[in-house]
C-alpha cells in the first residue's frame, strides 16, 4: 500500500529523506530541521502524490488515508501531551500547503484548527489567558470561513473594524477577552447567515475540510497564474503539512517573525527580517500590522523607534542567530525562515531557500563561493538566468529632478514610471494596450498576481519588507514600495491622497524600490553598470559554457549594447528593418511598385549606399566577429503606401501616375502574406533585390577591413528556403556579386552563404539543402508558426487556455516546443551534418534568450544561440548552466 503520510518532530521521522518531490519543500525542510535537532513543533506531511490522486479520483480521499492521518494526529498528541478535540488540554494544529517549488502566498493556510465552543474554554483555562483564547478562536473562524467555506471575508473584517471603532481603538491588541468573545458570536452569526449552517464544531470535520481546501488551492486561479509565470508544472501538486500550533500571541513574551539569513534585496551578509510581539504569523505577512525590525542596526538605519527583536528579546534573538548560521551551513544557501516565540521559547516553523532579487542572487552566489561554502560552478548554477533581466535595464538618474510626495519601505529594488491604476484587472487591461502601469493597492493579496505581473511596479499603503507585495515583487523582478502609511487610497474613486496632493487613475507616477520614494511624474533614467559581482559570475559562466552567444541586432545602438553585454557576433541582422526608415521608405516603395527590372534597379541604386552604410557601422562595432545578415524577408505588402499623400510621393519619385501605382499595389495584394510572396521567393522573382543587398554587404565588409585591419566575417542568410534549388539560385547571385566586388576592390574576404530553416520542409530536406548551404540558422519564430499552424500575432487569444489545460507545457512562442519544433531541429541538424560535417548551426528566434530553449540547443549540439541585446547575459548564463547540467 502506498504511504501518503510522513511524520516528523519529537525524535520521530518516517523518512522521505528530504525528498521535495514527495514531501514538498516545506515538509522536506521541516523534517530536515527536526533531524538536526532544531526546535520544530511535531507534525506530519500528506504527500504530493496524494494531491495527484485526489484530483484523479474526483477530489475524494481514499479510505486508507484516514487511518494514516489518525496515526499522524496520535503522533502529535504523544509528543505534546495534548488531545485533539478534548477540552481539558486541547491540541490545536496548523494546516499549510507545501509545493516542491516555493509559491509564496499562492496557496491556502489554516491556523488554530481544533477550536470550538468547548475547546476554547479549555484553552483559556490551560493558558491562563482568556483574551488569547478568544482571540485565537475568532482568528480561526475568520480564516476557516474564508479558506474552507469560501465565505466573504470582507464581512468579518467589517465586523472587526466596527468593534474597534465602537471602543475607540485602533489596534486589534487593544480589544479585551470580552470583546473577542462578543466578536466570536458575531462571526458565527455571519457563518450561519452566509453558509446556511452553523460553524463546524467537530474538529475532525474541520481537519478534513482544511486538508481538502489546501489541495483545492493548488488549482486556484492565482496558483495557476503563478505556475504559468514561473514555469511550474501543474502535475507536481502540493503537499499538506499538519503541525502542532505554537502561539506568538500569548502576551509580551511571545512573538512571531519572518527572517532571511542574508539581505534578499541587496545580498549583504546581514540578518534581515521583521517580527511582531503578541501576534501570529499571518499578521506579519498580510501587512495587517506594521512589524518591527529584527536587528538593532536595521532599526537605527530606518530611524524606527519600536525596539528590534535583538533589543526587546536578546536571549531568544541570540538563539535565533545561531539557528540562522546552522541552517545556512546545512542547506548551503540563503534561507527564508519563519519562527514563533511562545512565552520565551523559540520554535522553528519553516525554512526554505529564500526568494531574492537578481542583484542579491549574484552577490550571494559570488560571496558564498568566495567563502568556500559552494564552488564556482555551483554559484553559476544558483542564479536564475531570467532574473538577470532585472539588472539589464535603466534605473533612475540620481541627478534628475524628483517631485517626491511620499516615502515607504524599499521592498524590491529598481525603479519604474507609469500611470497609476488601482485594481489588477485594470492593470492587466491597460498593460495589454501597451501602457506602462503602476499598481497601487492598500495591500496586495494572492488574487492580485495577474495585475502585479502586468504592472511595471507596485505601490502599497500597508505591509512590511516581508509582506505579500514585497516577496512576490522581488520574485518577479518588479520594483515595489510598500508600507506607505501616509497614502490614503480610495479604491472606488480610483485615486489616492498624500501630503495634500491627489493622484487619480491615469496620472503618471514613479516609484523607486531601492529608496522607497514615490514621485509624481516621470523621472529620467540612466543605463546600468554591469560590473562587480555580475562581471565575476559572467566570467565563471564563460569558463564552462560551450555555446557561443550572439545578438539579434541591426542598429548601431543595438550592436553596441550587445557587445557591452558580451555578444560574440550578430546572429540575425534583419535588413528589412533598415528599409522602414522614413528617408528610405519612398525608394523602397518605388522599387516594389516598379513595373519592370529597369524601374526596380533605379530604386535599388538609391538604396545601395544606404544599405552599405548600415552594414559598415555594424561591421565596425563587430570587428573580427561573425555577422549573419538576413536578406529581405517580409512580404512586400508591409511596405506599400496606404494614404493618398504616400502614393503621391512615390509617384513623383518614380515619374509615374498615381492610378498606375494604385493598380500595381492592388496586383501585389495577398490573402495570406505570411505564406505568400516573401523571403527567398522575392529573390527568385526579383534577383536584383538580393544582388543589391549582397553588393552592399561585400562593399561594406571590404571598406571596414581596409580601415580597421580587422576583417569582418559576413554570413549571408537566405530566408524561407524550402528547396535546394531556391538556395542554389540565390547562392549563385551572392557568389557572383562577391566575385565582382572583390575584383573591383582588389581584395577578397572570407564569407559564408547559408539559410534560415523556418519551414518544416526545409528541416526534412536539410541533407539536400546542406549541399549548398554552409550554415543553418533556425528561425524558431516562423518555424513554430509553420509547424503548429498558429500565428504568434493572434495566438494570445487562446494560448493561455492551452497552457492551463496542459495542451502545451508553456507558450511555444516563449519557450521552444521541444516535442514538435525541437524534433524538426534535431532532424535537420542530423541530416545537415551528414551531408556537410562541421556545418555551423544556430538559432536566431526569440527562443535564443529563453533558458529552457538554450538547454535544448546545448543538448542538440548547436554552435550558437542568438538573442536580443538585453538578453545576451541571460543566454550566456543559461548556456553555462546547460553545459554544467549536461556534464
Amino acid at each position: 500500500m502506498t504511504q501518503y503520510v510522513y511524520r516528523f518532530g519529537g525524535g520521530v521521522s518516517d523518512g522521505g529523506k528530504g525528498d521535495k518531490n514527495l514531501l514538498g519543500g516545506k515538509g522536506a525542510n521541516l523534517d530536515g530541521m527536526a533531524s538536526i535537532g532544531l526546535p520544530v513543533p511535531p507534525g506530519f506531511t500528506i504527500t504530493t502524490e496524494m494531491c495527484t490522486r485526489y484530483y484523479e479520483d474526483g477530489q475524494v480521499f481514499p479510505d486508507s488515508l484516514k487511518a494514516e492521518v489518525a496515526n499522524g494526529i496520535a503522533h502529535i498528541e504523544g509528543v505534546t501531551g495534548k488531545k485533539f478535540g478534548v477540552a481539558a488540554d486541547p491540541l490545536l494544529v496548523s494546516v499549510r500547503s507545501g509545493a516542491r517549488a516555493s509559491m509564496p502566498g499562492m496557496m491556502d493556510t489554516v491556523l488554530n484548527l481544533g477550536l470550538n465552543d468547548e475547546t476554547v474554554v479549555g484553552l483559556a483555562a490551560i493558558s491562563g489567558d482568556d483574551r488569547f483564547a478568544w482571540d485565537s478562536y475568532r482568528r480561526f473562524i475568520q480564516m476557516y470561513s474564508d479558506v474552507v467555506l469560501e465565505l466573504d471575508h470582507g464581512a468579518f473584517e467589517e465586523a472587526l473594524e466596527i468593534a474597534k471603532e465602537d471602543k475607540g481603538f485602533t489596534l486589534d491588541t487593544e480589544l479585551s477577552a470580552a470583546d473577542w468573545q462578543a466578536l466570536v458570536k458575531q462571526y458565527k452569526a455571519i457563518v450561519q447567515d452566509q453558509w446556511g449552517k452553523p460553524f463546524p464544531q467537530d474538529v475532525h470535520e474541520q481537519l478534513w475540510g482544511a486538508v481538502g481546501a489546501v489541495f483545492g488551492s493548488w488549482q486556484s486561479e492565482r496558483a495557476k497564474v503563478y505556475r504559468r509565470l514561473n514555469d511550474i508544472p501543474a502535475d507536481w501538486g502540493t503537499a499538506v503539512n499538519v503541525q502542532a500550533m505554537v502561539f506568538g500571541n500569548m502576551g509580551d513574551t511571545s512573538a512571531t517573525g519572518v527572517a532571511f539569513t542574508r539581505d534578499p534585496s541587496k545580498g549583504d551578509r546581514a540578518y534581515y527580517g521583521e517580527f511582531l510581539i503578541n501576534a501570529q504569523g499571518e499578521d506579519v505577512v498580510a501587512g495587517i500590522r506594521t512589524p518591527q525590525y529584527l536587528t538593532k542596526v536595521a532599526r537605527e538605519a530606518a530611524g524606527a523607534k519600536p525596539l528590534s527583536m535583538e533589543e526587546a528579546m536578546p536571549e531568544v534573538y541570540g538563539q535565533l542567530a545561531k539557528v540562522f548560521d546552522l541552517l545556512e551551513t546545512h542547506y548551503r544557501d540563503m534561507q527564508d525562515i519563519e519562527f514563533t516565540v511562545e512565552r520565551g521559547h523559540l520554535w522553528m516553523l519553516q525554512t526554505r531557500s529564500g526568494k531574492r532579487t537578481a542583484k542579491a542572487a549574484l552577490k550571494i552566489a559570488v560571496d558564498m563561493a568566495s567563502e568556500g561554502l559552494i564552488t564556482e560552478e555551483e554559484a553559476v548554477a544558483r542564479v536564475d538566468p531570467s532574473a538577470l533581466d532585472q539588472l539589464l535595464h535603466p534605473t533612475l538618474d540620481p541627478n534628475a529632478p524628483r517631485d517626491v510626495i511620499a516615502k515607504g519601505l524599499p521592498a524590491s529594488p529598481g525603479a519604474a514610471s507609469g500611470i497609476a491604476v488601482f485594481d489588477s484587472d485594470t492593470a492587466e487591461h491597460r498593460a495589454e494596450l501597451g501602457e506602462a502601469v503602476i499598481l497601487v493597492r492598500t495591500e496586495t493579496s494572492p488574487e492580485d498576481i495577474h495585475g502585479m505581473h502586468a504592472a511595471k511596479g507596485i505601490l502599497t499603503a500597508r505591509g512590511g519588507m516581508t509582506s505579500h507585495a514585497a516577496v512576490v515583487a522581488r520574485g518577479m523582478g518588479r520594483p515595489c514600495v510598500s508600507g506607505v502609511g501616509s497614502l490614503a487610497i480610495d479604491a472606488k474613486a480610483k485615486s489616492f491622497r498624500v501630503a495634500g496632493r491627489e493622484v487619480r487613475e491615469g496620472d503618471i507616477i514613479t516609484i523607486d524600490g531601492s529608496t522607497g520614494e514615490v514621485m509624481v511624474g516621470e523621472v529620467a533614467t540612466v543605463e546600468p553598470e554591469l560590473a562587480g559581482d555580475f562581471g565575476v559570475l559572467m566570467e565563471w559562466a564563460d569558463k564552462v559554457r560551450r555555446l557561443k552567444v550572439r545578438a539579434n541586432a541591426e542598429t548601431p545602438l543595438d550592436c553596441k549594447v550587445a557587445r557591452s553585454f558580451g555578444a560574440e557576433g550578430v546572429g540575425l541582422c534583419r535588413t528589412e528593418h533598415m528599409f522602414f526608415d522614413a528617408a528610405r521608405i519612398t525608394a523602397v516603395r518605388q522599387m516594389i511598385l516598379a513595373e519592370d527590372e529597369k524601374g526596380r534597379r533605379a530604386a535599388l541604386d538609391k538604396l545601395l549606399p544606404e544599405q552599405r552604410g548600415d552594414f559598415a557601422q555594424i561591421f565596425e562595432i563587430m570587428a573580427g566577429l561573425p555577422v549573419t545578415i538576413r536578406l529581405l524577408d517580409p512580404p512586400l505588402h508591409e511596405f506599400l503606401p496606404h494614404a493618398e499623400e504616400e502614393f503621391s510621393e512615390v509617384a513623383e519619385a518614380a515619374g509615374v501616375g498615381i492610378e498606375a501605382l494604385k493598380r500595381r499595389a492592388a496586383e501585389l495584394h495577398e490573402f495570406n502574406p505570411m505564406l505568400g510572396h516573401r523571403g527567398c521567393r522575392l529573390g527568385v522573382t526579383y534577383p536584383e533585390i538580393y544582388e543589391m543587398q549582397a553588393r552592399a554587404i561585400f562593399e561594406a565588409a571590404v571598406e571596414v577591413a581596409e580601415k580597421s585591419g580587422a576583417a569582418p566575417i559576413p554570413e549571408v542568410m537566405v530566408p524561407l528556403v524550402a528547396t535546394r534549388r531556391e538556395l542554389e539560385l540565390m547562392k549563385d547571385v551572392i557568389d557572383r556579386t562577391a566575385k565582382a566586388v572583390f575584383a573591383e576592390k582588389g581584395r577578397t574576404l572570407d564569407y559564408l552563404v547559408g539559410t534560415m530553416i523556418e519551414l518544416p520542409r526545409a528541416a526534412l530536406k536539410a541533407a539536400e539543402i546542406a549541399e549548398v548551404g554552409e550554415f543553418f540558422s533556425f528561425g524558431t519564430n516562423d518555424l513554430t508558426q509553420t509547424t503548429l499552424g498558429v500565428s504568434r500575432d493572434d495566438a494570445g487569444r487562446f494560448l493561455t487556455t492551452y497552457v492551463d489545460k496542459g495542451i502545451y507545457a508553456r507558450d511555444p512562442f516563449v519557450s521552444l516546443d521541444i516535442e514538435g519544433v525541437g524534433e524538426l531541429i534535431e532532424l535537420a541538424a542530423e541530416r545537415g551534418r551528414k551531408t556537410r560535417p562541421g556545418i555551423k548551426l544556430g538559432i536566431c528566434g526569440e527562443h535564443g534568450g529563453d533558458p529552457a530553449s538554450i538547454a535544448f540547443c546545448e543538448q542538440t549540439g548547436l554552435d550558437y544561440v542568438s538573442a536580443s541585446p538585453y538578453r545576451v547575459p541571460i543566454a550566456r548564463l543559461a548556456a553555462a548552466q546547460a553545459a554544467l547540467k549536461k556534464g
